[in-house]
């Protein structure tokens, strides 16, 4: 685990808090660990976690993908 400087502490009252690796340049976003929890929730690979939700859908909410075939 990485402690916080008190100036990087400052920098995360921020509403986006980025970080930047000086090697690389890379930038990152650093977030609260508890928000981070909800998120990788939110982003997780699993369709599973979609099926309560798509049960509940009624069939005129379901999209024409047809629609969608001259889409390259």
């Amino acid at each position: 685990m990485i402690e916080l400087t008190q100036e990087q502490s400052r920098e995360l009252s921020g509403s986006e808090a980025v970080a930047i690796d000086p090697n690389t340049k890379e930038q990152y976003i650093l977030v609260r660990k508890d928000v981070f929890e909800r998120m990788k929730g939110l982003l997780d690979d699993d369709a599973r976690i979609m099926y309560p939700l798509l049960a509940n859908l009624d069939s005129e909410d379901w999209e024409d993908v047809s629609v969608y075939d001259d889409i390259p």
